[in-house]
């Protein structure tokens, strides 16, 4: 073939793809739906919370429940204790574990309502729900919350630390010591001071899981603080995991992007608030329900048993 007809050629399949890109520009690519049911999009409503933020109170309640979610004993008899148990994700994790076969605690602030919504659903799976109301900064309460578990179930298989803060500061000035101090003792201490009370009751089989975030794996310029706390989870987990191999005991973490919880509104202003989720290929925050699936995978001994030390990243694609 000549030049010029190679030319020729290169200019028709220029002129081929760009009629491609013009088609393409004209044909709107909503949110991805892949799942068992259509989830919100965005714009979502224009909400902001005060701290601890109350699922109960927003305008659009998270799908937490997965209806098309079958159990299948996947942690029958198990005992799960799970921070932030009140609300979404955890709220989610527990109806999970619940429909799974196991009994859970759940821990959380103040947020009363909530935990009183998510005892009533997991009790509907047939399952005991045991609610415990504290501060996981403090070692005494993680210690008694553990205690008050293995007390009231007689074992504890599994410890889900999810209790989390987060508020934006758009500058590393305007992050104040209280507001670190808070981020961090939420988020590191609590997690820590919960695994060392657990694991004196944790046994071969065991799992402890993390959550971690996107921001600890990507960073996020709003979210110093939080960002820094979330990569700590992560070598936490690592780290936990490689300590607790002979023991038998798992350690794993998820590391969720956004998801629509009572924590985004409680942080975010309304109009960012009306956008979360809008910037992943996606196209849109996920709901707890599906998170949850994870943690169940994470826990069962039946799905995950050569797993320790990961972090499972569900990001919606990012």
């Amino acid at each position: 073939m000549s030049s010029k007809a190679t030319a020729a050629k290169q200019r028709d399949i220029q002129d081929q793809v760009a009629k491609a890109d013009e088609k393409s520009k004209s044909t709107p690519s909503g949110a991805m739906q892949a799942g068992a049911r259509k989830y919100p999009e965005p714009p979502f409503p224009k909400v902001h919370q005060k701290k601890p933020g109350s699922e109960a109170d927003l305008p659009l309640m998270p799908l937490y429940d997965a209806p098309f979610y079958k159990g299948s004993g996947k942690l029958k008899d198990k005992v799960a204790l799970i921070t932030g148990g009140d609300s979404g994700i955890g709220r989610s994790v527990a109806i999970l574990f619940a429909r799974e076969g196991a009994d859970v605690a759940i821990v959380h602030l103040d947020e009363n309502e909530d935990a009183a919504n998510t005892k009533a659903v997991v009790e509907k799976e047939g399952r005991h729900c045991l609610v415990i109301k504290g501060d996981v900064k403090d070692p005494k309460f993680c210690r008694d919350a553990v205690a008050q578990t293995a007390k009231q179930f007689s074992r504890l298989d599994i410890l889900i630390n999810n209790a989390a803060f987060q508020v934006h500061t758009a500058e590393i000035e305007d992050l104040t010591d209280e507001h670190f101090d808070e981020t961090l003792k939420t988020n590191l201490y609590g997690y820590f001071y919960m695994a060392k009370a657990a694991i004196p009751h944790l046994s071969n089989g065991s799992a402890i899981i993390n959550t971690g975030s996107v921001t600890g794996l990507e960073g996020s310029k709003e979210l110093l603080d939080y960002s820094m706390t979330k990569g700590g989870i992560h070598a936490l987990t690592k780290a936990l995991s490689s300590q607790l191999v002979p023991k038998g005991i798992r350690v794993n973490a998820v590391a969720p992007g956004p998801v629509w919880t009572p924590l985004n509104p409680s942080d975010k202003q309304a109009d960012d608030v009306a956008k979360f989720g809008s910037q992943t290929p996606m196209k849109r925050a996920a709901q707890p329900e599906e998170i949850a699936p994870a943690y169940v995978f994470l826990a069962s001994p039946q799905m995950s048993s050569y797993i320790t030390g990961e972090i499972l990243p569900i990001v919606g694609g990012y």
